[in-house]
C-alpha cells in the first residue's frame, strides 16, 4: 500500500478519527502513527505541525499504545469540535517518561488544568468534555501518568499528557 493510500484509509466517522488498518509501532514509530491520525484534519485544511525529539525513545507497545489512543481522542475532538485551523503535536522524553501535547487554535471550552480533567468519580465538566475524555484520563491515571487540559473559550485547547517509562 502506498503512503497516499496508506493516508487516505484514515477517515471519520460521526467526528471520531477511525484507523482501520492494525497499528504498525515497528514499522512506522509512535510519531508516524499518530501522524497517520492527522490525515482527516490536512484534508479538512488544517495546518498540522510537528514537535519530536532527534532521538529514538524505547517505550513499551502498552505505553505506546496509550499514548495512541490519547492522541486519537485529542485529535477527533479537535476534529469534530474545535474550529481550528492549526494544531501542533508534540512528543517529547521527559526526566523518567513521555509527554504528549496536543494543542490546537480553536474555539476552547472552559475549564483549565488538573482541575479540569474529569475523572470516573465526577461528571464531565461544564464546557462539554467527553466521555471519550474522561476514559482517556482515567486510563492514563491508572498507568501512572498525569493528564492536563488547559482550555478557554475563545484561545483553543491543549491536552498534555506524561507517562511514566519506569
Amino acid at each position: 500500500m502506498t503512503t497516499a493510500a496508506t493516508l487516505e484509509a484514515v477517515t471519520d466517522v460521526g467526528g471520531v478519527i477511525t484507523d482501520p488498518q492494525p497499528v504498525d509501532f515497528h514499522r512506522l514509530g509512535l510519531a508516524g502513527c499518530i501522524d497517520r491520525l492527522t490525515a482527516p484534519l490536512r484534508r479538512q485544511g488544517m495546518c498540522v505541525h510537528w514537535e519530536t525529539p532527534h532521538h529514538g525513545l524505547e517505550i513499551s507497545s502498552s505505553c505506546a499504545s496509550l499514548l495512541y489512543r490519547t492522541a486519537q481522542e485529542a485529535l477527533s475532538n479537535t476534529f469534530k469540535r474545535g474550529d481550528a485551523t492549526d494544531v501542533t503535536v508534540r512528543l517529547a522524553a521527559v526526566f523518567h517518561g513521555i509527554r504528549l501535547t496536543v494543542a490546537d487554535n480553536g474555539t476552547g471550552f472552559e475549564g483549565t488544568g488538573p482541575a479540569a480533567v474529569p475523572s470516573a468519580h465526577k461528571p464531565a465538566c461544564s464546557g462539554g468534555q467527553s466521555a471519550g475524555l474522561r476514559t482517556m484520563s482515567v486510563a492514563v491515571q491508572d498507568a501512572g501518568g498525569t493528564v492536563a487540559i488547559d482550555s478557554a473559550p475563545g484561545t483553543g485547547t491543549a491536552v498534555t499528557v506524561t507517562i511514566p517509562l519506569d
